[in-house]
């Protein structure tokens, strides 16, 4: 009865774990579509819109605490932007939105490569992360870098037990 209770749980315990993967799969490719779909709007918007947009997304926060950090510098960064930082930044959230649809996309697919691949990735944004949280805390930061090394375990799970059918 005790072994029964024990495989019943692991089984569960598998399922549930398919279906964060599964999760994180279609998260991933939202984010993905997202990073894509800003990049866009961010190439074709000017400067000046780009500013106002800022302007108006802050002015409410601003009002409540003129000293708001995030508020502060999102005016600050945008005002100081060249059409050269904004083609970058641009180009950078369409090229790594397209990466990671496609890896997400394969994953759905079961590509077989696409696991150690988007694992491969995930790592060195993940180190990124690391290091860049070692200079300046962020709740956002720390809830990203978990995520995807959470993500990390789950598609490197999955990939064990492919692997060995």
């Amino acid at each position: 009865m005790k072994a029964e209770t024990t495989i019943k749980n692991k089984s569960r315990l598998k399922n549930w774990l398919h279906r964060g993967l599964e999760l994180g799969i279609f998260l991933k490719g939202l984010d993905a579509l997202f990073e894509i779909l800003g990049g866009v709007i961010f190439w074709f918007t000017s400067n000046v819109t780009l500013n106002r947009l800022v302007i108006l997304l802050t002015q409410h926060e601003l009002i409540e605490d003129p000293q708001d950090k995030v508020a502060l510098f999102l005016r600050q960064s945008v005002s100081q932007f060249t059409s050269n930082a904004r083609l970058f930044g641009s180009a950078y959230l369409i090229l790594h939105g397209l990466v990671k649809f496609w890896l997400v996309m394969s994953l759905q697919r079961g590509k077989l490569w696409a696991y150690p691949t988007t694992i491969g990735f995930l790592s060195l944004f993940i180190i990124y992360q690391l290091y860049r949280f070692s200079y300046s805390f962020s709740f956002g930061l720390l809830y990203l870098t978990v995520f995807d090394s959470l993500f990390a375990y789950l598609i490197w799970r999955e990939y064990r037990i492919i692997k060995n059918q």
